[in-house]
């Protein structure tokens, strides 16, 4: 994280926004290669300041698998790209950028990674209600009990409209739990850096594509 510049309080040193695009392309890219991201799929978000807000997302329409460390827009709290903060050539957000913006006020993350998976296609359609988890050593990775308590990852449906699928996640939240399922579509999953949002998407596919096969 960090402050804004002297004189332009909107400004983010290059220096911090270089090392994001380099984190958020180095993340794109693992993603992609174990088939989460195909293509031009999901997005990924990391926090630049938070007074005022900046967040670095990844650009749309690009392969995820082969993006550069530029290949970002720069949104504020709305998810509305910053004019000074624009990449040359201009590129543009994804639509979902608000939602990233949503999920960090709400919960204070640092990184947002939106990713589409089988198993969270499979899961939220199986268990719209929400999927069930309890008794497994793996749920120690999002930091709840392995024993004795029974974690639910929220499902939500899916809408083309940001902010009502916004509302939707907001209502969903589970204290504790970093991570949401859009129906038919993939998951939400946060951290409070970028190292901790990417265990906690390896940690909940894990547990959906455990929760999948067991039935």
């Amino acid at each position: 994280m960090t402050t804004p510049e002297a004189g332009n309080p909107a400004s983010v040193p290059a220096s911090v926004r270089d090392a994001a695009g380099a984190t958020l392309a180095r993340e794109a890219a693992r993603f992609a290669g174990l088939g989460w991201m195909r293509g031009t799929s999901g997005n990924l978000s990391v926090v630049l300041s938070r007074e005022p807000m900046r967040l670095a997302v990844t650009a749309s329409g690009l392969d995820k698998g082969e993006l550069a460390a530029d290949d970002l827009v720069v949104v504020d709290a709305a998810g509305v790209p910053v004019p000074e903060e624009a990449s040359t050539p201009p590129r543009r957000p994804s639509a979902e950028a608000g939602l990233h913006a949503r999920v960090v006020a709400l919960t204070g993350a640092g990184a947002v990674f939106h990713v589409h998976t089988v198993s969270a296609v499979r899961a939220g359609r199986r268990w719209p209600a929400g999927i069930e988890l309890r008794d497994l050593e793996m749920l120690k990775g999002i930091g709840r009990s392995a024993h004795d308590e029974t974690v639910t990852i929220p499902v939500i449906a899916n809408s083309q409209d940001m902010t009502e699928l916004g509302d939707r996640l907001e209502a969903a939240l589970v204290p504790g739990v970093p991570a949401v399922v859009v129906a038919s579509h993939g998951m939400y999953v946060w951290g409070a850096d970028p190292l901790r949002a990417r265990h906690h998407v390896e940690v909940v596919e894990w547990l959906l594509e455990y929760r999948v096969a067991e039935g």
